[in-house]
């Protein structure tokens, strides 16, 4: 009979297992393989995010078990469950797309819900898609409990230095006449070559790189192949360091801190990361109860260059990063040139700048990262816009390489799928200043990604040569002159809801401005006789999730109440 005799490391285990009124409990967890001896040791739940859905996620049933291992072999006992995920690359484009910043919810939802119900003490959760990984943050941080993350890897490059991008691009080509069904099928067959997920700098391998800049994986989780002994080694050793972690009693709490939010900013923007950082990494603040809002961006990004030369705006894959020492050499160099806080506590135990101490540099003929004395850009990338479009703000991703500044008459659409055809069917000219709206966190709902689009736009030939706003999102593998998350969305009656076609409608980049040439008085005359469309959903996860839902500028979060 077990008896937790004050083990401070069983604080939530205890109260499921110890004492004669728990021998149901007990009963139960016998019959999936406990023994007397585990009932005296810390449960440690492994949240495996394992499907057979996507390639991101298809290996990480191994790494699981790998984590698991690793916790019992430290003296805890694992326990493994699942949660979801779902695969943007394929849904892209469709309805289903809706889903997908849903699943972040439904992701944090499931892992708070089941470790706050078995009472495990610590926890590992090993996510490797976009949504999956900040959903597994957000939970690890409703919960409190000592936890560490491990990211599933990246893959590899597909035949010709392809990724799953370059499918999307092709399939624009093809529509405009660029590319044969053979040479399309043939980029569709080898560009996926496995395990692992999107290739570049996309909004997986940003988050994963956020994370470990943020404390909250091992040194190196975020720079490891997906089907790899390094990636293996990393889980391994991750379930052995929850135990060390209930040891000392360090929680998210303490490590998911304002300067370790600001150091994942940072980490971020010398990679050239995702806009969907921004969205996520404010919403898992928010959840800790840490402040950070879109302004934190605009601070951080003036004196944090871009210097990573990678996909989609660059030319390298994260595999080719890994291959010379990952992001720890970045991040000593950044530390070094006081850019990041070094004080801040890791998974590990030390800090930042401990874990960072004995890191070699880059090789001296390297040209993935630039040096801090020659960057690729001297301020941000990720530019946070507000003008009399966007009164509480916009996002977007200005590399430099498509200038800092568009001017254009507005070509005006209510959904995704309207805005594809009217790309693909040649409607959209040079010049123009596409619109897609109705695709917030509550009008989509769930805020759709627009790659198919933005891919569409490179594949005929226009990316230099339109721009496109949204209050959707954009996939960490668009590229061009995109704005997204503009706020309020036009669900609740933004100004994205008020425009026309032929408004001219100019993006600074500079100035940080996105703004139409309408008058107060005019935009005011529009949004009187403005009514609000009814729901696309009435019933089921995407109606509930519209009703909850907050603005995408605060993260979109759906627990605030």
């Amino acid at each position: 009979m077990s008896d937790s005799k004050g083990d401070p490391r069983r604080r939530h285990s205890a109260k499921v297992v110890d004492g004669p009124g728990k021998s149901a409990s007990r009963a139960m967890l016998r019959a999936v393989g406990f023994t007397d001896e585990d009932f005296h040791k810390p449960q440690v739940g492994i949240a495996s995010t394992w499907s057979q859905v996507t390639p991101c996620n298809s290996h990480i049933g191994e790494l699981a078990e790998k984590a698991c291992a690793g916790a019992d072999a430290a003296g805890g006992k694992g326990v493994i469950f699942n949660t979801i995920t779902i695969s943007d690359g394929i849904a892209n484009g469709t309805e289903g797309m809706k889903y997908s910043l849903v699943s972040r919810e439904v992701i944090a939802d499931s892992i708070e819900t089941v470790a706050a119900c078995e009472g495990f003490d610590g926890l590992v959760a090993l996510g490797g898609c976009d949504k999956n990984m900040p959903g597994c943050l957000m939970g690890m941080a409703r919960l409190n409990r000592p936890s560490v993350f491990v990211y599933g890897g990246t893959i590899m490059p597909g035949k010709g230095h392809t990724d799953i991008v370059s499918v999307f691009e092709a399939m624009g080509a093809h529509s405009r006449g660029d590319m044969d069904k053979i040479e399309l099928k043939q980029i569709e067959e080898t560009a996926i070559p496995g395990p692992g997920a999107c290739g570049g700098m996309y909004t997986a391998n940003t988050m994963a790189s956020a994370i470990e800049a943020l404390g909250m994986s091992l040194p190196d989780s975020s720079a490891q192949n997906a089907v790899s002994e390094e990636k293996r080694d990393d889980c391994q050793r991750a379930g052995e360091a929850v135990l060390a972690l209930l040891e000392q009693d360090i929680k998210p709490s303490d490590i998911m801190t304002r300067a370790a939010f600001e150091n994942a900013i940072t980490v971020v923007i010398a990679l050239g990361g995702s806009t969907n950082a921004v969205l996520h990494l404010i919403a898992m603040a928010r959840t800790v109860g840490v402040s950070l809002s879109l302004d934190d961006f605009t601070e951080i990004g003036r004196r944090v260059p871009v210097l990573a030369d990678l996909r989609p705006s660059g030319h390298y894959m994260m595999s080719e990063l890994v291959a010379i020492g990952g992001i720890q050499p970045l991040m000593k160099v950044l530390l070094e040139a006081g850019l990041l806080q070094g004080d801040c506590l890791t998974v590990t135990g030390r800090t930042l700048a401990e874990n960072l101490a004995d890191v070699s540099p880059y090789p001296l003929d390297q040209t993935i990262i630039a040096p801090l004395s020659a960057p690729l850009k001297a301020e941000s990338h990720l530019r946070i816009l507000y003008g009399n479009l966007a009164p509480d703000g916009a996002v977007a991703k200005i590399t430099g390489k498509e200038g800092t500044h568009f001017s254009g008459p507005a070509r005006v659409f209510g959904s995704e799928e309207e805005a594809q055809q009217r790309i693909n069917d040649g409607t959209v000219v040079s010049g123009d200043v596409v619109v897609i709206r109705y695709e917030g966190p509550r009008g989509g709902p769930g805020m759709r990604e627009m790659l198919t689009p933005t891919s569409a736009i490179m594949g005929r030939g226009l990316g230099d040569e339109v721009a496109l706003i949204t209050d959707g999102r954009f996939s960490g593998g668009s590229h061009g002159f995109v704005v997204g998350h503009v706020t309020p969305e036009a669900f609740d009656g933004g100004p994205l809801a008020l425009l026309e076609n032929g408004d001219q409608i100019t993006i600074d980049a500079e100035a940080n401005t996105l703004v139409v040439a309408l008058s107060d008085a005019e935009l005011a005359r529009r949004r009187a006789n403005w009514q609000q469309p009814a729901p696309r959903y009435t019933r089921g996860v995407l109606a509930k999730y519209a009703r909850l839902v907050g603005s995408a500028s605060e993260g979109a979060l759906t627990d605030l109440g």
